[in-house]
């Protein structure tokens, strides 16, 4: 007699579904290869000690130490932490806040600004860096890094507004009511009670404005000066010469830095929940 308890076998697939799962399988491992192998080997070729960096011919620290011995190369990294950092700063306060006066309020104009507030993510770069020169030259702006900074943040608040506005659209509308009928201001509710819930997003928006600064070259390029100079600017100018090999060893360490910067963000969403 069988037992109750006895549990059911799984559904055996058709021989025609394996197939599928198995190319699709296959297909995913290729995009994956193909998409993460070149990155591999970048690092692996960064101790390479070959100029080259064709042949592999042995291991070496050589291009690290040159990079940290190269004093245009690191104060560009500090030019382009710096701006990157005060371009987050000011993206998430502007997309925050933008966000949550486009959800939380209805008045005229209000689907033609949220329009005009995405023209910046989808417009060619290069028309985005000739339209801000032109612009800075218009007002007498010295180009520098109030000049790269503003250029950031045009083009960085947006990735922000977007990602908190996708939170909001799940937020429970009666919650800033529940906690202004329990005594709270509408500012301590804000602070207290939407801010914490918007809190992956905006780490979500922070994270990517901060990389998109980072990474900026041709609206940089129009916008900066030779003394704010950011570091994706002089690894441009260094591979229009020849390659490298301490490109090499920039892209591994941004590498890094990238993976930690994820992590760290995911830790952070965990936290907030």
């Amino acid at each position: 007699m069988l037992s109750l308890a006895q549990p059911r076998s799984k559904p055996l697939l058709p021989s025609g579904m394996k197939m599928v799962d198995l190319c699709f399988g296959s297909w995913t491992a290729l995009v994956f290869l193909f998409l993460y192998l070149p990155i591999i080997l970048l690092v692996v070729f960064s101790f390479n000690a070959s100029k080259l960096n064709i042949i592999w011919t042995g291991f070496t620290w050589q291009w690290y130490e040159e990079l940290y011995r190269n004093a245009p190369l690191v104060k560009a990294l500090k030019n382009s932490l710096v701006i990157a950092s005060i371009t987050t700063f000011f993206s998430v306060i502007l997309g925050t806040l933008g966000a949550w006066l486009l959800h939380r309020y209805n008045y005229p104009g209000r689907r033609a600004l949220n329009t005009l507030i995405f023209v910046p993510m989808v417009i060619p770069e290069i028309i985005m860096g000739i339209s801000l020169l032109i612009f800075f030259t218009t007002l007498h702006f010295s180009l520098g890094f109030t000049t790269v900074i503003i250029s950031h943040i045009t083009f960085c608040f947006p990735f922000v507004l977007i990602a908190v506005q996708a939170r909001l659209n799940g937020l429970d509308p009666f919650l800033e009511e529940a906690a202004m009928d329990l005594g709270a201001r509408p500012l301590e509710a804000f602070f207290q009670i939407i801010l914490p819930y918007l809190m992956p997003a905006i780490i979500s928006g922070a994270l990517m404005s901060f990389t998109l600064s980072m990474d900026e070259v041709i609206v940089t390029y129009f916008t900066t000066s030779p003394s704010s100079a950011t570091l994706p600017i002089k690894v441009f100018g260094m591979a229009k010469v020849g390659l490298n090999p301490m490109l090499n060893a920039i892209s591994a360490i941004f590498i890094v830095a990238t993976a930690l910067l994820v992590v760290a963000a995911e830790m952070l969403k965990r936290w907030n929940k």
